[in-house]
């Protein structure tokens, strides 16, 4: 494990740091999504922005979690990337993969 990943599990290992960490976890979700779909499609942000008609600065600060996108905003950007966009509420229960 590199100093980063020792680093992190270190700082998880406070009950109130992971709770924060744990919080923010369905926003880490949409932008590793986001990231990973465009690349996938060789897609930079600026032609993204072109497809949407949102800014690059607007989609680089969605891509670096530094601005919250509305819901409208997200199916804009699902329609660039040729998708569509799925919402959906998991029981707190159930672990994800």
């Amino acid at each position: 494990m590199n100093e980063y990943g020792q680093f992190k599990q270190t700082l998880l290992q406070d009950p109130e740091v992971k709770a924060e960490y744990d919080a923010l976890e369905p926003e880490f979700d949409i932008i590793r999504t986001m990231i990973k779909a465009r690349k996938e499609q060789n897609i930079t942000q600026k032609e993204l922005s072109e497809r949407t008609g949102i800014t690059q600065a607007d989609i680089s600060r969605i891509e670096n979690g530094s601005r919250n996108p509305s819901l409208d905003m997200m199916k804009r950007l699902a329609k660039g990337l040729g998708m569509r966009l799925k919402l959906e509420f998991v029981p707190e229960s159930k672990k994800r993969p």
